[in-house]
C-alpha cells in the first residue's frame, strides 16, 4: 500500500552526473587539464547569476531558485498526463467532498498562488493513501486517503499542505539545489583528478550532499505543514486535525520507518511534536474564520 510518505533520496541520484563526467586521467596535459578546471567554477557562477531569491508566502524565507522552465505549464501537462492514465473517481461523494474543500482552501491561498486554474480530481486508487499537487492549482486526491481520513478538517490539512509545496516553489527549489550540488561535484571531480584520494574524496562529497538534500527536503516538508495548516485554518478548517490525521498515520505504517537522517520527511513522532508548538499561532486563524463557514 502506498503511503502519504515519500521515499528517501539515495546517493545514486546524486552521483549519476559524476559518473558521466568522469574521464581518464593519462593522456592529457598540464595545460589542458588547467582549462578543463576553469569550466566548473565558471558554470557554478553562472547558475548563481541566474538564480534569484522567491519570498516563500506565510512564512517569508528566502528561496534560492534558478530557472529551469515555465512551472506552470510543466504542472499542467503532468497532470494531464496522469489524468489520462489513472483512473478518475465517479464517485459524485467524493468528487463533491473535495471540490468543496478545495473551493475553500483554493480562496485561502488566494494572492499566494497568482494566476492558478484551480482543478481538483479524486483518482481510484483504494490502495494508494496519499495526495498531491502541481504548479498552476492541479490538486489530485486518491480514494485511498479519503477512506483514512475521519473528518473534512484532516483532508484540508493534507491537501493544505500539499498545495503549501507549491506556494512555496518547493519542487523548483529542490531542482536548482540538485543542480549546484551536481555542479559542484563536477568541480570537486575536476579539482581532485590528479589525487591518490580522488575516488575517496569524491565518495564523501556524494554522501554529504546526499545528507544535505535530505535534510533540506524534510525542512521542505516541516514548512509546507506550517503553510497547510494556516491555509486550512484560514478556509475555516481546525487546524488540530493534523494532529490527529499523523496520528493515524502513524498506526497505519505500524511502526516502519528509517531512521530520520536518512528519511526525505520527518518522523511522525517530530511532526506532531512540531504541529502541536505551532497551534497557538494558527488557532487564531481558525478562529476567525469559522464563523464564515457555519
Amino acid at each position: 500500500m502506498d503511503k502519504y510518505q515519500g521515499g528517501p533520496v539515495t546517493k545514486e541520484q546524486i552521483l549519476p552526473e559524476l559518473e558521466q563526467h568522469k574521464l581518464g586521467r593519462r593522456g592529457k596535459t598540464a595545460k589542458e587539464r588547467a582549462i578543463k578546471k576553469t569550466r566548473h567554477p565558471g558554470m557554478i557562477a553562472l547558475l548563481l547569476l541566474l538564480a534569484g531569491c522567491y519570498t516563500v508566502p506565510e512564512t517569508g524565507r528566502s528561496a534560492f531558485i534558478i530557472p529551469l522552465g515555465d512551472e506552470v505549464a510543466q504542472g499542467a501537462l503532468a497532470f494531464a498526463e496522469i489524468k489520462d492514465k489513472a483512473k478518475t473517481s465517479d464517485d459524485p461523494v467524493s468528487n463533491e467532498r473535495v471540490q468543496r474543500i478545495g473551493r475553500r482552501i483554493a480562496e485561502a491561498v488566494g494572492a499566494d498562488l497568482p494566476g492558478a486554474k484551480w482543478e481538483f480530481v479524486v483518482f481510484e486508487e483504494p490502495k494508494t493513501i496519499n495526495a498531491f499537487a502541481l504548479p498552476g492549482g492541479k490538486v489530485g486526491v486518491y480514494s485511498g486517503l479519503l477512506k483514512l481520513v475521519r473528518s473534512d478538517a484532516e483532508l484540508a490539512v493534507v491537501m493544505g499542505h500539499e498545495i503549501a509545496h507549491v506556494t512555496a516553489r518547493h519542487g523548483a527549489e529542490r531542482m536548482s539545489k540538485g543542480v549546484l550540488v551536481a555542479a559542484a561535484g563536477l568541480a570537486v571531480n575536476a579539482f581532485t583528478r590528479d589525487s591518490r584520494n580522488h575516488d575517496l574524496m569524491l565518495a564523501a562529497y556524494g554522501l554529504a550532499g546526499g545528507g544535505a538534500m535530505l535534510k533540506f527536503s524534510r525542512d521542505n516538508e516541516s514548512e509546507a505543514d506550517y503553510i497547510g495548516i494556516r491555509y486550512a485554518a484560514k478556509a475555516g478548517y481546525d487546524p488540530m486535525a493534523a494532529i490527529t490525521f499523523w496520528r493515524a498515520m502513524e498506526k497505519e505504517s505500524k511502526g516502519a520507518s528509517v531512521p530520520a537522517f536518512l528519511s526525505t520527511h520527518p518522523t511522525h513522532e517530530q511532526r506532531i511534536a512540531d504541529l502541536q508548538q505551532l497551534m497557538p499561532n494558527v488557532l487564531p486563524l481558525y478562529e476567525a474564520a469559522k464563523e464564515r463557514y457555519r
